[in-house]
């Protein structure tokens, strides 16, 4: 079969057609669409696509939260042949404007009003940008802007397997811009073949069929959800749609999804939330801690291929009863794949999830790679490491450390920029990925850090911060933590306290006032600082954060703090935090004169 993402889906529409293809939550029920109802709202959307003159190579924008229309649109346009450029739905009119400029978008759907006007807000500075799309439209909108409703159009079949037919691997399946943590976004042009490598590697890992369903809650407009719907949705899996991640906690139980590709960020959560239950009563923190322990001992037998000894199975089925079942239940349930990918996941979680019996298969990539790199999987499982090169691509280790790839899933280049292509890819096809690791002896890869977040001080100490600030985070009372000491004689930390493990230290230790009180009081921030120096203390010194103050703002998408997939801007707390930063440095200098 051609390596073409809509060809492929033809064939999964045809063989799973009566089967549950996509689902949302509407009021207080679902609605779902079948394989064949999927398959027609994909060709409805291409003929409105051919209706207005899209030809091969044309770029259309999706600027939506999920939803199953996003994916309709997305294999739409792949059915003629046109390239899709998915922009987060956070997104500011500059970044719109951007995006839309550089690729030359020439229809863009939105999701609501709140797209539909930040779109609006720069539509006349995009001349190639001939309509705009609105999938929820609104009472009084602007007559420019059109429903999906009037824009699908019924399907011409000849004419949609006329324009089909000329499809190739080597077409580009979309053109994905980064998250721009530094600099403007680059736009990484993917092919079919990159995507479909892609999926054929994971269905090597993992062997799972049509009847497993997945929830969508991940931006569709970042790399991983992108891949993982499509590969879901290819496997004639039904896909659950989440357009608000805030929610996903609540849906998760609702849905029972039993597929489940996460960032660290919800593990967690789910993580600090347990160990938050149990904090307060010694008794039930005692039996917490002996089911985790009972778990693990059970799961590490398991994993080495043997049976756990008899006095470690007799106490699981207790264990599980008072303890373990409740976290699977947070989660919806039993899974037969939960993967967490967009950044490493702290050991401690890892081996939490394991003693549970929800063992986490953790991988890594970017963008630039479709996304996927490694990976665990049930045949290959390693604690602590990204996993193994994916069939077809090779890992090497290069200058600082610096992990290549290359393999057919590298993508085709960045749009318009040669020179920024040139610097990803060397002559010998190697993708740079700008991150440090190492290949261990079972070859397994481990992520170290970002190169470009690595901090100099002006000692000329390097210093790796996601170590440091997943040391930090292991405690629940820390929500967020950056370190920071780039050029500057000795690093400090900033750090954002969980609210309601705020609330709950509050009323234990008896401050006077109320939560608003105690998130500016001197007893939260004694504590915090006395919190950072007992969880660093065994670190080197060049590595012990120096000072700790406080980040009153939320750290949040919108404010731009945060990526969409929750990870810390680091350059823009810096920038947003500025006063307080420097004020840390005059302290210590101070100090240092004083002394």
């Amino acid at each position: 079969m051609i390596q073409h993402l809509a060809v492929q889906m033809r064939a999964a529409i045809a063989e799973h057609a009566d089967r549950p293809a996509t689902r949302i939550r509407v009021g207080g029920g679902w609605r779902t669409h079948t394989f064949r109802e999927f398959g027609k709202r994909i060709d409805e959307a291409a003929q409105g696509l051919l209706d207005r003159g899209i030809q091969p190579g044309d770029r259309i924008g999706l600027f939506a939260n999920n939803c199953p229309e996003w994916s309709e649109i997305d294999f739409g346009a792949a059915t003629v042949r046109a390239i899709p450029v998915p922009i987060y739905a956070t997104s500011t009119p500059a970044q719109i404007r951007h995006i839309a400029a550089d690729s030359r978008l020439r229809i863009l759907f939105v999701g609501g009003r709140s797209e539909c006007e930040r779109v609006l807000e720069v539509a006349d500075d995009l001349p190639d940008l001939e309509q705009v799309v609105i999938l929820d439209p609104w009472d009084g909108m602007p007559g420019r802007v059109i429903t999906y409703d009037d824009f699908r159009s019924n399907p011409d079949a000849l004419a949609l397997e006329v324009r089909l037919a000329q499809a190739g691997p080597d077409d580009l399946a979309s053109i994905i811009y980064t998250s721009g943590t530094t600099g403007d976004p680059k736009g990484v042009m993917l092919k079919h073949s990159a995507m479909i490598a892609q999926k054929e590697a994971i269905e090597e890992l993992f062997h799972f069929g049509p009847e497993e369903h997945s929830l969508c809650f991940l931006p569709l407009s970042h790399a991983l959800e992108r891949a993982w719907t499509s590969i879901v949705l290819l496997k004639g899996c039904m896909n659950t749609y989440v357009p608000d991640p805030r929610t996903v906690a609540e849906v998760l139980v609702q849905a029972k999804p039993t597929l489940l590709v996460s960032v660290p960020k919800l593990y967690e959560k789910v993580f600090a939330t347990a160990h938050a239950k149990v904090a307060a009563s010694g008794i039930k923190r005692g039996i917490f801690k002996w089911a985790l322990r009972v778990g693990a001992r059970n799961q590490r037998a398991y994993r080495k291929g043997r049976r756990p000894a008899w006095f470690w199975r007799a106490q699981l089925g207790m264990a599980d009863r008072l303890v373990l079942s409740s976290i699977r239940v947070a989660l919806g349930g039993n899974k037969a794949v939960l993967a967490c990918g967009g950044a490493p996941l702290r050991k401690e979680i890892e081996e939490f999830f394991s003693a549970v019996g929800m063992p986490i298969y953790t991988g890594y990539g970017l963008t630039e790679a479709s996304p996927l790199v490694t990976f665990n999987s049930p045949g290959g499982f390693k604690i602590g490491t990204a996993g193994r090169v994916l069939k077809g691509g090779q890992l090497h280790i290069g200058e600082h450390g610096e992990v290549l790839f290359r393999g057919p899933n590298v993508m085709a280049g960045y749009w318009n920029n040669e020179e920024a292509t040139a610097a990803a890819i060397d002559s010998d096809g190697w993708l740079h990925t700008g991150d440090a690791g190492y290949v261990d002896v079972d070859g397994f890869l481990v992520i170290t850090d970002r190169i470009k977040d690595i901090i100099v001080t002006l000692g000329g100490k390097n210093v790796a911060p996601q170590p440091i600030e997943g040391l930090i985070l292991a405690d629940p009372l820390f929500e967020h933590a950056v370190l920071l000491g780039d050029n500057r004689p000795c690093v400090t930390l900033l750090v954002k306290p969980s609210l309601p493990h705020v609330e709950e230290l509050g009323k234990l230790m008896q401050w006077p006032g109320e939560v608003a009180d105690w998130l500016k009081s001197n007893e939260l921030a004694e504590e915090l600082r006395r919190r950072v120096t007992a969880l660093t203390d065994k670190l080197p010194s060049q590595e012990k954060p120096r000072a700790t103050e406080l980040m009153e703002d939320d750290l949040t998408t919108d404010n731009g703090l945060l990526t969409p997939t929750l990870k810390v801007r680091r350059r823009q707390v810096e920038e947003r935090f500025k006063e307080i930063i420097d004020g840390m440095y005059e302290a210590l200098e101070r100090r240092r004169h004083s002394s």
